[in-house]
């Protein structure tokens, strides 16, 4: 069977393409990252916080804000730590995150969120909260360099 010479144009050249976006995800690395947010709402809210991001052996301070929408009530501080993956650089981390979900604390409480920017780091991290805190909003986090 003859397979025309246009449809092997069109495979080599997905091929070709496929391959490129495996390499360049080859060559992304992880790193290691923890920072502590503080968050006051009443429907809307705002957060804050700094951290410390440590990729290839260098720690690199990061401030972090945030702003929230919904059903949001309360005062908090959360302490993460987790992975950042699909980074090249450490100012990959920077940007916009944004996540849809909802949780709740009193005295002592657990959070999981997975999240990713626009450069494609993606934060997988765990988190400890401390306070009055209940909440099923829209929120957005920005992560930055100092």
């Amino acid at each position: 069977m003859k397979i025309s010479s246009g449809f092997r144009s069109i495979a080599v050249a997905a091929i070709a393409t496929a391959s490129i976006g495996f390499a360049s995800a080859a060559h992304a690395d992880s790193g290691t990252i923890r920072f502590a947010v503080y968050k006051a709402a009443f429907f809307v809210g705002g957060s804050g916080g700094e951290g410390t991001l440590t990729f290839h052996g260098r720690r690199y301070p990061i401030s972090v804000g945030g702003v929230s929408g919904g059903l949001a009530f309360g005062v908090s501080k959360t302490y993460f730590r987790g992975t950042v993956r699909h980074i090249k650089r450490a100012r990959d981390v920077t940007g916009v995150y944004g996540a849809a979900g909802g949780g709740g604390a009193l005295g002592k409480g657990a959070q999981v969120i997975v999240m990713t920017n626009d450069k494609g780091a993606q934060l997988e991290l765990t988190g400890r909260q401390v306070g009055l805190q209940v909440n099923a909003d829209l929120s957005g986090m920005s992560i930055s360099l100092r």
